[in-house]
């Protein structure tokens, strides 16, 4: 049994992290904080010589994708282990911000990837409320404290701003995809435009690397002796009562809505 041991200790081990679903701060979503234990233990524990990310997310907050990216960029080099993204259906928006920060990108042939864009979407009631005989009533201290209220008409110089803000956004993303994949970004004139591509596409314009699978690939760089530690995030059995019920149920149309956008 002690030898069995240490001939099972010399196999070459790849940490797998699963990534599934939107990205945010809610208790179903993906985040930093969320995250941190889990890819510590991906990156640290057993010596690995890879951590392979198994990405299928829509994308979310771009602050939460920009930390979780951050962090995984941060363990691999004070590790030394390399990362591999494999993206399943989608790796869009946010969930690509995240795949750009592994050392190589690994798509299905149907993965849709890219959506390099930032994206604000809202409603208005102003006239629902009026005709059910509703008034509005904010005070504030300040000209911009209240800013695209959906109870009341939009104004343009709150859509400029907005657009501004989101124009920043933007920039910081594309900043983030051209220093992880520099020269291997095609001179394509819809890349940072919120365009998607699909399989070996993606790979055409240099926001991905190869077509593959995870155990194939994996297999193929580190020999077939390879074994897998699977690592995912560990979900309440029961949700609480009350206000957290409707919570979840808002982050699940708000989930329902990200997928959807990508015919999901």
């Amino acid at each position: 049994m002690k030898l069995w041991n240490r001939l099972r200790k010399r196999r070459p081990v790849v940490a797998v992290v699963r990534l599934q679903g939107t990205i945010g701060t809610s208790a179903r979503a993906l985040s930093d904080a969320s995250l941190r234990a889990l890819l510590e233990r991906a990156f640290r524990k057993g010596k690995p010589v890879a951590v392979a990310l198994e990405i299928n997310s829509p994308g979310g907050s771009p602050v939460q994708s920009s930390l979780i990216g951050a962090r995984i960029r941060r363990l691999a080099e004070e590790t030394g282990v390399p990362v591999y993204a494999f993206t399943e259906d989608v790796a869009a928006s946010g969930g690509y911000w995240i795949a750009s920060a592994a050392d190589e990108i690994i798509v299905d042939p149907s993965s849709i990837i890219g959506s390099i864009g930032v994206i604000s979407a809202g409603f208005g009631a102003q006239e629902f409320l009026a005709r059910q005989g509703f008034e509005r009533r904010v005070h504030t201290a300040g000209e911009s404290k209240s800013m695209l209220d959906p109870f009341r008409p939009e104004r343009p110089e709150d859509v400029a701003r907005l657009n501004r803000l989101l124009g920043h956004l933007h920039e910081t993303f594309k900043a983030q995809v051209r220093s992880r994949r520099s020269d291997k970004l095609a001179e394509e004139p819809a890349l940072f435009t919120g365009e998607v591509w699909i399989g070996q596409s993606a790979v055409d314009v240099g926001l991905a690397d190869r077509v593959g699978h995870l155990v194939p690939v994996m297999k193929e760089t580190f020999g077939d002796k390879v074994r897998f530690r699977r690592l995912e995030q560990k979900r309440r059995l029961l949700p609480m009562l009350g206000l957290q019920i409707a919570e979840d149920a808002l982050s699940a149309l708000d989930e329902r809505a990200a997928w959807a956008r990508f015919g999901l």
